[in-house]
This record gives structure tokens, C-alpha cells and sequence, in this order.
């Protein structure tokens, strides 16, 4: 069975645009994708821990020298990183925070990144293990910060997908959402023409 995993990352619930957006995205690659299967992480509902030394500590140890407290914490990324491994496409829905991710998402990130199992270091550099899948992130800002140096969201999430594997990334922008009804109005219905062609060229 295919399977499209969304992660959304904003912290306004059912009022987030990013999330909208992405709902968009994902009926549209359902409608064109029998037997697609989504499965969902809202991280702004259920965040996971940031890292911590005890934290980090259980997720290097073996299996076998782990305590009751450090098998939860490694299980909590094992399921992290058995989603990404399970999907053929990944939807990512992430608000612009002062410039950058939600911290939520960096930590979603930080659970991923596993050395030996979805990327690896070899003589040539670090080699992502994660192939083979298409992403795309859905972002709403509330200026305008595109391809502007202001902007460490695109660059982050595009460096830590490729750093896994997940080079195949399109990246849909929704800006200038705190500039007035009419900008913010004109903004998301972009988006969605924008996301109507995309689930099109998208759909497996």
C-alpha cells in the first residue's frame, strides 16, 4: 500500500493556514492515488521532547544496555523514523516562526536524524539513506521572506531532507498573510492554484 505521511507543525490548530494548505494538498493526492494511505503527526497537538543529555544518551545506547525510561525514549524515535522509512511522499506543513521553523518541527528533525539507519558516514561525506520519496513543504508567513536571507526555513528543511535522503522537494509559499485581508486573501487562493496543479503532477 502507498502511504503519504503529513507532519504539521503549527501551534494554531484548526486555525493554521499551513495546515489548511496541506489538507488541500493531501485530499488532492487521495483523490488521484487509490489505495493511498495517509498517515498524520500533528506536532503542534503532540509535540515531542526536545533533546536533552538524557535524552540523547538512550537514543546512542544499544538496545540491550537500555533502561525501562530510555527504551520509551528511543521507541518515541524509532516511530519517528518508521513513518519516513513507510512513506513514498511526505507533507510538510510549517508557519514561519521569527524567521525560521517552529521548534517542534527541529525537533521532529532531531528524532529523525539517526547515524546507520537513515543516513550514514562514509569517505566521501554523509550519505542520506532515506531515498526514493518525494516531499513537499506547504509554508505561510506573515511577511514576505522568500529567497530572501531572512529566511532560514526553506534552507533548513531542504538541508535536513537531503541530509536523509529526501532530495525530491517542491516547497509552496503562502506570504504576506499579516499585510491585510485583501494580500492575505490573494495569498492562500496562489496557494491553492498552486497546490491543485501540484497534487496533479504529484499524485503516484
Amino acid at each position: 500500500m502507498k502511504t503519504l505521511l503529513q507532519i504539521n507543525s503549527s501551534l494554531a490548530g484548526e486555525h493554521a493556514a499551513s495546515t489548511a494548505l496541506a489538507d488541500r494538498l493531501v485530499a488532492g493526492l487521495l483523490a488521484r492515488t487509490p489505495g493511498l494511505a495517509v498517515v498524520r503527526r500533528n506536532l503542534g497537538a503532540e509535540p515531542l521532547p526536545h533533546l536533552d543529555a538524557a535524552r540523547l544518551a538512550a537514543l546512542g545506547k544499544p538496545a540491550a544496555e537500555r533502561t525501562a525510561a530510555e527504551a520509551a525514549i528511543a521507541a518515541e524515535a524509532d516511530a519517528v523514523i518508521a513513518e519516513v522509512q513507510a512513506a513514498g511522499q511526505i507533507v510538510i506543513a510549517a508557519p514561519m516562526y521569527n524567521f525560521s521553523a517552529p521548534s517542534t518541527l527541529k525537533s521532529w528533525f532531531d528524532h529523525l536524524a539517526r547515524a546507520g539507519t537513515t543516513f550514514r558516514y562514509t569517505a566521501h561525506g554523509p550519505e542520506g539513506l532515506l531515498t526514493g520519496k518525494r516531499a513537499t513543504l506547504v509554508t505561510t508567513r506573515g511577511g514576505v521572506h522568500r529567497d530572501r536571507p531572512q529566511d532560514h526555513l526553506v534552507p533548513y528543511v531542504r538541508t535536513m531532507l537531503a541530509f536523509v535522503g529526501v532530495t525530491d522537494l517542491e516547497v509552496v509559499y503562502a506570504e504576506g498573510l499579516a499585510l491585510g485581508a485583501a494580500p492575505r486573501d490573494a495569498a492562500l487562493e496562489g496557494a491553492r492554484v498552486e497546490i491543485d496543479s501540484l497534487a496533479a503532477r504529484r499524485a503516484a
